[in-house]
């Protein structure tokens, strides 16, 4: 093209010297008159033109270039213009932006344009005006990138909603084409509710928000929730302007919690508390309702800001107390649930919202303890009086005893004094056992009572909750509902008779069946118990008795009236010793009585002792003197 316009031009120049008049500073160069033969040696003459042509002076010259180079678009890298189609092939499409050269295309970057013609202008970047083959290149492409990142900077300043498609999917959300130019779509982003499947979202064409751009790396991201929560905070403002309490609106439940329901109201959410759900008790809101139920609720109040709204559904129904059944009166028997139980009581429901509390002490006649815990299970049913009754207050106290006569009016003719009686270990304490005779008539048995020969730590090493046990009614306290109960007593006081049989100092085979740090218990015949303490447990050999060995021990101790028996196996073998050294001692004291009758038997004898008699007479009270000393 560029030799093309140069020929142009030199013709048109060649046309205009014809005319002389037109062109006075051209010169006509006229034909030779004579011809000049020439050699090969002569000097040749570049500057004729043999064609009779024009010849441009230096200042025509600098002017025609500077008009030749004014026919061309001055241009620079990275600048986008428009551009006409001049040429089609099957790969590329060539496109002439006025310079020096055509630039070519890949018609991959005209998909979308599925009528591209010959003659149509498009929008093309320069990447690059001459590259090591000197070739112009261009891209549509780049053009439209370009373009569209400018577009998404402007609606992100202006806030404006923007059509993008989806085309794919990517790690942690979607890839969304926005005016030619791929952004991202986070999980996060998609929908105000958590999505899990990105895959439907593929190929959809939705409406979107720019949240955020990066001009250095030219990324942008896109929110679809956005636009939805800009939706509900539409609908949450009209709701709010015309928010009330006692208003009457309608919801839908979208999550159940342990303590209570949000209720989605068209855009605002508020919470049904557990306890606004029913008058009655309920242990979890899941009893009553459902996800996505729709429910009407009464506003019953909201923060300043109007942002924290609380709801009320039992409120839309009258209070059952308000409405109470004429048969629920003083003095009536009614069935209800256990509802709660506490240490001092349990409270039944009658009906949804009317509750009545059984005391401990209206559970049972009898005066024993009873654990509220362990006589009522939740959900169990029972039958009860209605003893008290104040709307007002809306309180009911309730007896179960009451349904039954009480058994102490009659209590003496039925269990008089001294009686015998079989009964059932209720309960057991540290200091004695509580014992049931019938449904509400019991009493307790002191551990001191329970046997006349042992002594118990605790009652439960001599019974358990649960067996019988025979009893004997000691006393009766009717003004306070108590029994005095024994044991022991069906059988004698065996200490009367077995103070002879432990005598202080007889002997008896024991077992050692418990020690401590002051001594031991000794298991002893007909069912005794003595005690040992640690220095009495000696052995001969330095060794003392250990647990669970049988030995011999000595009553050292006998005492009727504290149930006590002192027991020592020391003092048996230390007894021993005393007697055989008593012993030695009496045969020493013979010999000497025996040695010092020999001597006053020879005294009487002698008259008159010799010098050798006298030697012999004091050897014989040396010896005495000696066994005097050892005795």
């Amino acid at each position: 093209m560029f030799q093309n316009l140069i020929v142009k031009n030199l013709n048109a120049d060649a046309q205009e010297s014809a005319a002389p008049a037109e062109q006075p500073t051209a010169t006509t160069n006229a034909p030779v008159a004579e011809p000049v033969v020439a050699t090969a040696h002569d000097d040749f003459d570049w500057s004729i033109d043999k064609r009779n042509v024009s010849h441009y002076s230096a200042e025509e010259q600098v002017k025609y270039d500077k008009v030749y180079e004014n026919t061309f678009v001055q241009i620079e890298d990275g600048e986008i213009v428009n551009g006409g189609v001049v040429a089609l092939t099957k790969t590329d499409v060539v496109i002439n932006i006025g310079f020096k050269s055509d630039g070519l295309v890949s018609l991959n970057e005209f998909r979308d344009l599925q009528n591209l013609a010959i003659g149509d202008t498009v929008e093309v970047m320069v990447v690059e005006k001459e590259d090591r083959q000197g070739h112009l290149h261009l891209s549509r492409k780049q053009a439209r990138i370009h373009r569209a990142w400018e577009r998404i900077v402007e609606v992100h300043k202006t806030g404006e909603v923007v059509t993008g498609t989806v085309t794919s999917k990517t790690k942690g959300g979607l890839i969304v084409d926005v005016f030619g130019m791929e952004t991202f779509l986070p999980g996060s982003q998609i929908d105000v509710k958590p999505v899990t499947d990105y895959d439907q979202f593929v190929n959809k064409t939705m409406e979107f928000k720019v949240v955020k751009v990066n001009e250095a790396i030219k990324n942008a991201v896109v929110s679809h929730k956005a636009l939805i929560e800009s939706d509900i905070e539409a609908q949450r403002a009209e709701i709010i302007s015309k928010l009330e309490k006692g208003q009457v609106l309608e919801g839908t439940v979208k999550n159940i919690t342990d303590f209570g329901a949000f209720m989605d109201l068209g855009g605002l959410d508020g919470l049904l508390y557990i306890t606004d759900i029913s008058w009655g008790r309920i242990s979890h809101p899941g009893e009553v309702l459902k996800l996505d139920q729709k429910l009407n609720v009464v506003v019953l109040d909201f923060d300043d800001d109007k942002r924290r709204i609380s709801l009320g559904l039992k409120q839309l129904t009258p209070h059952p107390w308000d409405v109470l059944p004429e048969w629920i009166h003083e003095g009536a028997t009614v069935k209800g649930k256990v509802v709660n139980i506490e240490d001092y009581g349990a409270f039944l429901e009658i009906q949804p919202g009317v509750e009545g509390l059984v005391h401990v002490s209206e559970i049972t006649w009898a005066n024993t303890p009873i654990n509220a815990k362990e006589f009522f299970k939740l959900g169990n049913e029972h039958e009860a009086k209605v003893v008290t009754l104040d709307k007002d207050a809306r309180k009911m106290s309730l007896s179960i005893k009451q349904l039954t006569e009480d058994p102490w009016s009659t209590i003496e003719t039925r269990f008089p004094e001294g009686s015998k009686h079989k009964g059932l270990v209720k309960n057991i304490t540290p200091y004695g056992v509580f014992v049931e005779l019938e449904a509400g008539i019991g009493g307790m048995i002191h551990i001191s009572d329970l046997s006349w020969l042992k002594r118990f730590n605790h009652p439960s090493e001599y019974t358990k909750v649960g067996e019988q046990i025979d009893v004997i009614i000691l006393s009766i306290d009717k003004e306070n509902r108590k029994l005095q109960l024994g044991h022991k007593q069906l059988e004698e006081d065996p200490w009367n008779t077995l103070e002879d049989t432990f005598a202080v100092g007889s002997l008896h085979e024991g077992t050692v069946t418990r020690k401590d740090e002051k001594g031991a218990i000794v298991q002893l015949p007909y069912g005794l118990e003595g005690f040992a303490p640690n220095r009495h447990l000696a052995k001969e050999d330095g060794k003392s008795v250990g647990a669970d060995e049988t030995a011999q021990f000595m009553v050292i101790e006998f005492d009727r009236n504290e149930k006590r028996i002192v027991v020592s196996h020391a003092r048996i073998w230390e007894q021993a010793v005393a007697e055989e050294k008593e012993a030695v001692k009496k045969e020493a004291k013979v010999e000497a009585d025996k040695t010092k009758k020999a001597v006053k038997t020879i005294q009487s004898k002698v008259e008159k002792a010799t010098l050798g008699d006298l030697g012999a007479l004091a050897q014989i009270k040396e010896k005495l003197k000696k066994e005097e000393d050892n005795g």
